[in-house]
């Protein structure tokens, strides 16, 4: 079996720099990727404010908008509450979600962060996946604290014989050198396994920066590549990541009870 998994930070469902409100072209650019399993960030839950002030203005929140097309299962999680509303983190899946669950990993007042959890049903008998959405803070600091939770989280959340994978806008610059996920989880950068460094997506006219990731564990990456040229050069300011990957995942069962 294979699948398409995407990352794309949707930036409230603006263009670059703000120009325009661009969520419906966002929409159709996920919905023609063919990807089966969707993580974003800086997805509005609720904004008064905006609601009144942009023409075309959901009335659904933004990740139901998202799959009024696709007709994708979705879960969303907030990071962010303000007096219009809110913002944070969702997934939309081809696939069953059987659950979810939003877990705050703010390491300042000023700063708020959080995952989004679910966990998703397989067809073909296969166990669950388990998803794992985040949007890291900008700060270096925080952001080893939070690589540290994100691996404590999966560490008691999934099991180990069953496959994983997390993604979303990590905020990290850093290229080419390993970080928490992939030695403490030993999961794998869908771009360094593939291509030999993270791949860039940000800012999106320009990709200078590999802040947008996907590490797998239980599939081997066949296709790893940004999105950033035609329908998708400015639907957001960072480009959308998709990796395509074979499900490789035959680990050994769990010893029973005795």
């Amino acid at each position: 079996m294979k699948l398409s998994f995407l990352t794309i930070n949707a930036h409230k469902g603006f263009s670059h720099l703000n120009r325009r409100f661009a969520l419906p072209e966002l929409r159709e650019c996920v919905h023609d990727s063919g990807a089966d399993i969707v993580f974003m960030q800086e997805v509005v839950g609720q904004n008064l404010r905006h609601a009144e002030r942009y023409f075309g203005w959901p009335v659904k929140p933004q990740h139901e908008f998202m799959t009024e097309v696709s007709g994708f299962n979705h879960a969303y999680g907030k990071n962010v509450v303000y007096t219009a509303g809110h913002h944070g983190n969702a997934i939309l899946s081809r696939f069953p979600i059987l659950h979810s669950e939003r877990v705050d990993i703010s390491t300042n007042r000023v700063e708020k962060r959080g995952l989004l959890y679910a966990k998703i049903q397989l067809p073909g008998g296969k166990p669950p996946l388990h998803c794992v959405c985040v949007h890291l803070g900008l700060l270096r600091r925080s952001r080893v604290k939070q690589f540290a939770r994100i691996c404590e989280y999966v560490k008691g959340v999934v099991p180990d014989h069953e496959p994983a994978i997390v993604a979303g806008d990590f905020n990290e610059w850093r290229k080419g050198k390993k970080d928490e996920l992939e030695t403490c989880l030993l999961m794998k950068d869908a771009g360094l396994s593939l291509h030999g460094r993270k791949l860039r997506t940000f800012p999106a006219a320009l990709p200078v920066f590999p802040l947008d990731r996907i590490y797998l564990r239980g599939f081997k990456v066949t296709r790893a590549q940004v999105l950033c040229a035609g329908p998708w050069r400015d639907v957001s300011d960072h480009a959308a990541f998709q990796a395509e990957a074979e499900y490789d995942w035959n680990p050994p069962k769990p010893a029973p009870n005795l």
